[in-house]
């Protein structure tokens, strides 16, 4: 599967997401060029869960580095964010 763009929304901010599908079945989630985590289906299909960092094989991409002086959104995993990045995921596969 060919890597693909999805857009999450933070209050009145919007982020573009490069989600790239890994062969170990979870999708690397890319940020201005560096991977900030990884996502997958959990076991029952229910929702979505965060992949541990040790399990991400990153290949030639950098991790994401937040820069606080950057004119842009940083960025990071929690529950929430993991949720709304596999709904978005969901949909895109659907279509």
């Amino acid at each position: 599967m060919e890597p693909f763009n999805i857009k999450i929304g933070f209050g009145e901010k919007e982020v573009t997401l490069t989600i790239l599908p890994a062969e170990e079945g979870y999708y690397k989630v890319i940020y201005y060029g560096g991977i900030v985590g990884a996502v997958k289906p959990e076991a029952d299909g229910e929702g979505w869960e965060q992949v541990p960092d040790d399990e991400i094989v990153a290949g030639d991409l950098p991790r994401y580095e937040p820069d606080l002086n950057a004119d842009r959104l940083n960025f990071v995993l929690c529950d929430h964010t993991v949720d709304y990045i596999g709904e978005e995921i969901t949909t895109v596969l659907k279509d």
